[in-house]
């Protein structure tokens, strides 16, 4: 199978195409497989470390307001979305794929609509809850649009070869039980809560966090893994020192940045994070009650409806980051602590909601949609 992958801007649209074309290779390793992205975007290093040959255009996406600045950035974007379709078309007949996969970000219109005249097969994927602008163009024109969640498809106008998949993760998330993460991890039995507001860190979370593991030291016997992220290395020790933390006890890890996220996940009896989907997604797959505070500045608000799936089935709590204080934060994780039933059915109700065999359903479908001949 010949497959053209579009995919690019953040790692919520570049990790379900991973997933999807490892699934792919792994089952028809004869497949050849070209991502397309942005030179200078996460795609080019994410695509070319996972050692998949990758093809950069130049694009950008629209800016909000009427400011000089802002008129002209719009110009030169719309500049470089009308120059992408003729290097599209170029790339297509040159790679003659047999079907044009797209998960988001700016080239991934292009390729799939070009693709689509040229009456090439195209199928897109949407990981969050509330559907992006790429999302809802190509859903008129795509074969197959595979979608997160049915929350998805209120939103959406066209349904009719709509599938809901769920988001499928890569082959190197795994599992284990409670006792044995936190063993890894270096860390003694114990109530564990890990949080995080993201790679470069969230001042309101952070803020919130340094009174909670305050308030954990005096209750004793609590875990705590917190990456206060880059824009916080020195804003968060100086909050420590505020609420009197004792940062040397063996009950507390603090990292700029956590690289062994799914063990810290596995260890943790309650999640504290933003609501990015694939974030949730991993959640769900390890069964983990959590506390959403959405990034209040993506697009459209999509972190909001993706923690909002949760919150309606009663594995997680909401809250807005505007709202979010360390007294609120104290009294929600204390109540949660007291209350072992509703924390374990919190975390069983979000295992429920995980669909392990994303990537099977989804390649399932690109089979018949290109027929096994060409699999």
């Amino acid at each position: 199978m010949r497959v053209l992958a579009a995919a690019g801007g953040t790692a919520g649209h570049i990790n379900p195409a991973l997933a999807i074309v490892d699934k792919i290779v792994n089952v028809f390793p004869k497949s050849e497989v070209l991502f397309v992205g942005t030179p200078d975007g996460m795609e080019a290093r994410l695509v070319k470390k996972a050692g998949y040959d990758f093809v950069g255009i130049k694009m950008a996406g629209l800016q909000r307001g009427f400011s000089l600045s802002g008129i002209k950035h719009n110009a030169q974007a719309a500049y470089y979305y009308a120059a992408a379709f003729p290097q599209v078309k170029k790339l297509i007949r040159d790679f003659k794929p047999d079907v044009c996969l797209g998960t988001g970000g700016y080239v991934c219109a292009a390729v799939l609509k070009e693709a689509a005249k040229m009456g090439i097969k195209t199928v897109t994927h949407e990981s969050n809850s509330f559907p992006g602008v790429t999302t809802r163009m190509l859903s008129k024109t795509a074969d197959k649009v595979f979608v997160a969640s049915s929350d998805c498809l209120q939103h959406l106008k066209h349904t009719e070869n709509c599938v809901v998949t769920g988001n499928p993760l890569r082959n190197n998330i795994i599992i284990e039980n409670k006792q044995a993460a936190r063993e890894r991890l270096g860390l003694p039995e114990g109530f564990t809560i890990l949080s995080t507001g993201g790679s470069l860190g969230a001042a309101r979370i952070n803020s919130a966090v340094a009174q909670l593991i305050r308030w954990e030291q005096k209750k004793g016997g609590i875990n705590h893994i917190h990456s206060y992220g880059g824009n916080g290395r020195d804003s968060f020790w100086q909050l420590l020192e505020e609420n009197s933390v004792d940062k040397g006890s063996d009950r507390l890890m603090l990292r700029e940045y956590i690289d062994n996220m799914y063990t810290c996940m596995c260890a943790a009896d309650v999640i504290i994070s933003r609501a990015g989907s694939m974030t949730l997604t991993e959640i769900m797959a390890i069964g983990r009650a959590s506390i959403l505070i959405p990034y209040p500045y993506a697009a459209e608000n999509h972190q909001y409806y993706n923690a909002k799936t949760l919150v309606d089935a009663h594995a997680a709590v909401l809250k807005e980051d505007s709202e979010l204080t360390g007294g609120w934060l104290v009294e929600t994780i204390g109540g949660l602590f007291s209350d072992v039933d509703r924390l374990e059915l919190m975390g069983e109700n979000a295992r429920k909601m995980a669909k392990t065999n994303a990537a099977d359903v989804i390649l399932s479908e690109i089979i018949d949609l290109v027929g096994k001949d060409k699999a």
